[in-house]
């Protein structure tokens, strides 16, 4: 059994190198356009408006390029002549960035069972997500339950029971409607008496518009807090990168309801450029606890801050 203060086992290293190749692929990826604004050029107040400028295409918001830009001038009157220093510059400033939240998830052994909960809008990859850190735990030597607490598809509850039967774990589900609220206080009851160590409790997809939705999750929050005050342990909200800018929308409301304690980033695969993992981690400074780059189960892994910004601007990393 690990403690609290065990690391989670690092990436291995074929993560990054798709990782890399994942946002390299990307048409208008930074890394290219970047290399073709510093290609043969000193680097002046045009050269830094057209880095703003793909910066902010690369979603990484106003705000924050803002920040960068203001760090690389500062920078970059020490040596005009920068070029191929330059991407590393701005690394470092990336890095700097998203260092405040690259925190590992950490694994409390005094309140089992230790309750995530799984929060979201449709289609975020809440329910995948459940079954990739099922078999991210277990393969930490920990025991794990899952709580089918989206109730109004009967989809997502097949779904859960599937994850389940593939990673070798119960699934505490009801019926079709059934009370969200009133699944995971069961659910809580049975992984306490079978002192289990982890309950990853699904929830209903909903738009943080929803007000009534929202609270609903709030309730759930109430119900788990009764059964334990510390419940739950960690509130997880599941952001699809390829959203931009209304990722972070997203991640804002939830945060505001809920109290968010960490994140899961998925879908970096599909038509996402990246950046807006730096505008969230600049705006809301909450832990990124995995990223994720595919369906397969070893296509989520733990976040790191700086390969991230390796793959982000194709650097070969450490």
């Amino acid at each position: 059994m690990n403690n609290e203060h065990d690391d989670i086992e690092k990436k291995p290293e074929s993560f990054f190198s798709r990782l890399k190749s994942t946002l390299r692929g990307k048409k208008d990826s930074l890394k290219t356009n970047l290399a073709n604004i510093i290609k043969t050029k000193k680097i002046d107040d045009d050269i830094l408006e057209e880095i703003e400028t793909e910066l902010i295409m690369a979603d990484i918001g106003v705000p924050t390029t803002e920040k960068i830009i203001t760090q690389l001038k500062n920078k970059v009157k020490k040596n005009v002549e920068l070029k191929e220093d330059l991407k590393y510059t701005i690394r470092d400033i990336i890095i700097s960035i998203l260092e405040p939240v690259n925190i590992p998830i950490k694994i409390s052994n005094h309140d089992n069972p230790f309750v995530i909960l799984m929060i979201g809008v449709n289609g975020a990859g809440k329910t995948t997500s459940i079954g990739k850190l099922s078999r991210f735990f277990l393969n930490q030597n920990y025991s794990v339950m899952l709580a089918a607490g989206d109730t109004f598809r009967a989809a997502a509850i097949e779904q859960l029971e599937v994850w389940g039967k593939r990673n070798e774990v119960d699934v505490i589900s009801q019926e079709t409607g059934a009370d969200p609220a009133a699944v995971l206080f069961d659910a809580y009851a049975s992984a306490k008496a079978k002192k289990i160590n982890i309950l990853l409790a699904d929830t209903a997809g909903r738009l943080h518009t929803q007000a009534g939705l929202m609270d609903e999750l709030k309730k759930i929050k109430k119900i788990l807090q009764k059964q334990s005050i510390n419940a739950p342990h960690e509130i997880m909200l599941v952001l699809d990168a390829s959203l931009g800018q209304n990722a972070l929308i997203q991640a804002e409301k939830f945060n505001e309801v809920m109290g968010l304690t960490g994140l899961i980033i998925t879908k970096l695969d599909g038509s996402a450029k990246g950046g807006i993992v730096l505008s969230i981690a600049d705006r809301l400074k909450i832990p990124i606890r995995f990223i994720g780059i595919g369906e397969q189960l070893e296509d989520m892994q733990i976040f790191d801050h700086k390969e991230y910004a390796d793959a982000l601007l194709d650097l070969p990393g450490n």
